[in-house]
């Protein structure tokens, strides 16, 4: 075979650049301060920080590619953490919550109470009395719901505050995590809506809109617009059964970030360019309507990191070990056993030695007594020592708080904002 019919070789995808940290004196710098330095303020490893600065740069980034007139919701379940919470209140236009301990936070770190809107398939009736004293928006997800609210509104005197969270009749097609079409513990299947609108305009609950979310993690700009033009027109025919007008349309999110390797930054130009449309659709067809985009890891989930410290490097067989005092108990993402079908490895770097030409394929794994506490599968790393700093990037969104810390009875993470 001549050397012009041998087969060519595609080179192996690789992560995208994780540029947003700068390299000082080859250490990363977090929050403008060298690894080492934060690992001694924070006074123990395994942490998470989160740089204040990246999450005001995306929110800034956002708006100004954006058309002003879109609200800009920040879903606290990607990062509950209060002091996150607070930064994130004092950028965005509101907060979505999941929960009464969420609604704590939020309302805690002085978020708009009526930009405050309240989603979750299982709300206890204290959590929706709550809610409704509280005067947020609740996110109808069944029928239960509308009864629970008529008789609390009625006790408290307060007529309660709704929109109608639609599970629609389509998905988001290459989203990371499916929330509607189809079977779904989320929302009320758009068939039934009308008769969920007749019974809300019957107890005289505040119908405010809709809250459509078809899915998160997606990095196709044009698999977001259109389930953003599906999810309009939805809420468009819906509106029709209204017992008010709508002043309140949630679009949902979806915007992704790249973890894996081959996995490109989300182009925003198309979806705005949609968004615009949009816009000017609804200033004929649903004037009172404020257009919302609900997002949580699009915010927060590059401005965070995992550090952990190297306890003990081995050779197996000769495959390189990094023994680490952390590992899938504080970050069960990073790890794969957090919605991963084939585990692949989040961007990975010896933090104290960012920029060392000496490297290695290497594994990093934490203390645990399983297999699958595994933080770095084979990578080609920087090669480390003994005491050297682990980060994983990409984790300022769902670490700490979907992680099982009290697994196997080690210490718990500590979580900081630089």
């Amino acid at each position: 075979m001549s050397d012009s019919a041998l087969p060519i070789r595609k080179a192996p995808p690789v992560h995208a650049p994780m540029s947003q940290f700068g390299i000082e004196q080859g250490e990363l710098v977090i929050g403008g301060l060298p690894l080492t330095r934060l690992a001694e303020r924070v006074g123990r490893t395994p942490f998470y920080a989160y740089d204040r600065g990246l999450l005001k740069r995306r929110v800034a980034e956002l708006r100004a590619v954006l058309p002003t007139a879109i609200k800009l919701h920040y879903a606290m379940k990607a990062n509950p953490m209060p002091a996150v919470v607070g930064v994130m209140a004092g950028l965005v236009d509101g907060i979505d919550v999941a929960s009464a301990g969420e609604l704590k936070v939020a309302l805690d770190a002085g978020a708009d109470v009526a930009e405050v809107s309240f989603a979750g398939p299982g709300k206890r009736e204290a959590e929706l009395r709550q809610a409704v004293a509280a005067g947020v928006l609740l996110n109808i997800e069944s029928f239960r719901e509308v009864e629970l609210l008529a008789g609390i509104s009625k006790e408290l005197g307060l007529p309660a505050r709704v929109a109608v969270r639609v599970n629609p009749d389509f998905e988001l097609k290459g989203s990371g995590m499916r929330m509607g079409g189809g079977p779904k513990q989320f929302g009320v299947d758009a068939e039934l809506v009308p008769e969920l609108l007749a019974r809300i305009g019957e107890l005289g609950l505040a119908f405010e809109g809709f809250h459509l979310f078809a899915g998160s993690q997606n990095l196709k700009a044009e698999a977001i617009c259109e389930a953003q033009q599906k999810s309009y027109e939805l809420a468009l025919r819906l509106a029709a059964d209204a017992p008010a007008p709508v002043r309140f349309l949630n679009l949902g999110g979806g915007f992704g970030i790249p973890y894996f390797p081959g996995e490109e930054r989300l182009d925003l130009a198309p979806i705005a360019a949609n968004l615009s449309q949009l816009l000017e659709r609804a200033a004929k067809e649903m004037p009172e309507a404020h257009l919302v985009i609900e997002l949580g890891r699009y915010f927060v989930g590059e401005a965070g990191v995992y550090v952990t410290r190297v306890l003990d490097k081995k050779v197996s067989r000769g495959q390189v070990y990094l023994v680490t005092d952390g590992g899938l108990n504080h970050h069960l993402s990073a790890s794969g056993n957090f919605g991963q079908v084939v585990r692949k490895n989040y961007p990975v770097t010896i933090g104290n030695r960012a920029d060392a030409t000496e490297r290695e394929v290497a594994s990093a794994v934490g203390p645990l007594c399983t297999p699958l506490d595994l933080l770095a599968d084979k990578m080609e790393l920087p090669a480390a020592r003994e005491g050297d700093l682990v980060v994983v990037f990409q984790s300022g969104a769902y670490g700490a708080s979907a992680s099982p810390q009290d697994f196997l009875g080690h210490a718990g993470v500590v979580e900081v904002l630089v």
